[in-house]
């Protein structure tokens, strides 16, 4: 398996996109194997699939975290469609603590983006029928389930749309500001 790693701006947070084959058919490509990932640093125990659907452009779902001891890495990559994934870091000891990076994820660059634990995530559609499917470290705790507030001031994510225009859950519209919590990591 052919695969592209890419650090981004926090190197922690990385842009994957694994090779694609294609022909006349159509297209196969692997998209996660351990003893790939591996041979890149990338040794994570991935022991839950998630899958999410979004009908109308500019949802919005973020910005989510578990707390230890659920904290979860997460590899997420998009079916159909296209969203900005957002990962924030709320690592308190880190030289990056409340800054934030930015990917377009998209079915067309058939790629992916690793979230590791420690970071606050968010995802915001770029189109309408946009589907992800998202590998998970640890399994979901409902106890241990926390969030920040998408539009925190401090943070400044430059979303793609303005608030008008994006749909979200009242959870997401109603969490704390990062300067209100008291982050495990």
């Amino acid at each position: 398996m052919s695969l592209e790693v890419i650090s981004l701006e926090i190197p922690d947070v990385k842009l994957i996109t694994p090779r694609k084959h294609g022909d006349a058919r159509g297209f196969f490509s692997e998209t996660y194997n351990k003893t790939t990932f591996a041979a890149h640093g990338i040794s994570l125990d991935f022991v839950q699939d998630n899958q999410s659907f979004s009908a109308q452009r500019g949802t919005l779902r973020g910005l989510h975290y578990q707390s230890p001891p659920f904290a979860q890495d997460k590899l997420v990559r998009v079916v159909r469609g296209r969203i900005l994934d957002v990962a924030v870091d709320i690592r308190r000891n880190s030289p990056t603590f409340g800054k934030w990076v930015a990917a377009e994820i998209s079915a067309e660059k058939w790629n992916q983006i690793l979230v590791p634990a420690g970071f606050a995530h968010g995802i915001c559609t770029l189109e309408p029928d946009t589907e992800l499917l998202y590998k998970v470290t640890n399994f979901y705790s409902a106890q241990h389930d926390f969030g920040i507030r998408w539009n925190d001031p401090d943070l400044g994510i430059d979303w793609p749309f303005g608030e008008s225009d994006m749909m979200l859950s009242d959870k997401d519209k109603n969490q704390p500001f990062l300067k209100d919590v008291t982050t495990p990591f």
